[in-house]
């Protein structure tokens, strides 16, 4: 797992578990958004209903 953008590894765990239980996606799901995207919240948002529809 990269970090991109200056997120740390700890903090960028934690936006993976919230980024999949805020939009009911897997892990695996919201770690590939967020290794994609970045620290952009929006982006990852955006992507992430898109998977979970």
């Amino acid at each position: 797992m990269t970090n991109q953008k200056g997120a740390s590894a700890p903090a960028q765990t934690n936006d993976v578990k919230i980024l999949a239980k805020k939009h009911r996606i897997s892990l695996e799901d919201a770690r590939q958004i967020i290794e994609q995207y970045g620290s952009d919240r929006k982006a990852c948002d955006k992507a992430a209903r898109r998977v979970a529809v």
